[in-house]
């Protein structure tokens, strides 16, 4: 498999995962311009269309790209826009699409309806998980958040998280303004800025690196707690993670 970034819109990513034999998967088409001109530059043909959530940053390409490839399967949670011969997904479903068989969480928070997909080592995690970061509570609330990272935190080491906005840069400005001094988090800060400069997507990212600089997956840090004086007396990790969003929606 290849995995394809298409830069969209302001800073989104639509992926598409190439099966290296002429079709793909397309996730999250905001628009659909920059797709039709990926797959036609690299001579493929789509074969679904797999959708986390309902915002228009990430569905409004569909209608467009499905004229051009009818035969084209559509795939995402019960929230997105009603379209004939959707194929609704839920927690827990195990689909084989485009020869790949996929595993359907839910998470929600950023909408109610939030579905991410995985297949080793492929995590489509649309606006749930950034790199540093996590996305913004507009319809769910910070409990909810909390519950989806540690769903997707039990995922391995290798997983590659394709998440749909780049947002690294001002994540890791927010982590270090937390915590000052870390080592992980100052050192991906550098790296990346070095791969902007160079046009360079920060993701995918690994799962192994974000339970270092993600501050959302590390709501259990003493140090952390410390920093935020969450620790007296001890709070539980959601308090931690919905401080940790107040602030971040501040910053």
């Amino acid at each position: 498999m290849n995995l394809i970034s298409i830069p969209a819109l302001q800073d989104n990513y639509i992926w598409l995962l190439d099966d290296q034999n002429g079709h793909c998967l397309i996730v999250d088409p905001g628009e659909a311009a920059p797709v039709l001109n990926a797959l036609k530059s690299r001579k493929l043909t789509p074969t679904a269309i797999l959708l986390t959530h309902h915002h228009h940053d990430h569905v409004d390409g569909v209608k467009e790209i499905w004229a051009q490839f009818p035969e084209l399967k559509l795939y995402g949670p019960a929230e997105i826009p009603a379209q004939s011969g959707r194929i609704i997904l839920k927690n827990g479903d195990v689909k084989e699409i485009g020869g790949v068989k996929w595993q359907i969480f839910a998470t929600p928070g950023h909408t109610l309806g939030h579905i991410s997909y995985y297949s080793a080592p492929y995590l489509f995690c649309g606006d749930t998980l950034f790199s540093a970061g996590c996305g913004r509570l507009f319809e769910g609330t910070p409990e909810q958040m909390y519950q989806s990272f540690q769903q997707l935190a039990q995922l391995p080491d290798e997983t590659l998280v394709c998440a749909a906005h780049e947002y690294t840069l001002s994540n890791l400005k927010f982590s270090r303004s937390i915590l000052p001094d870390d080592h992980d988090i100052d050192h991906h800060e550098r790296n990346v800025q070095e791969m902007r400069k160079k046009g360079q997507p920060s993701l995918p990212t690994t799962l192994g690196l974000e339970r270092k600089i993600n501050l959302f997956l590390r709501c259990d840090d003493i140090d952390l707690q410390n920093k935020l004086k969450l620790n007296d007396p001890l709070k539980p990790a959601w308090h931690v993670f919905a401080h940790l969003r107040q602030l971040k929606d501040s910053f």
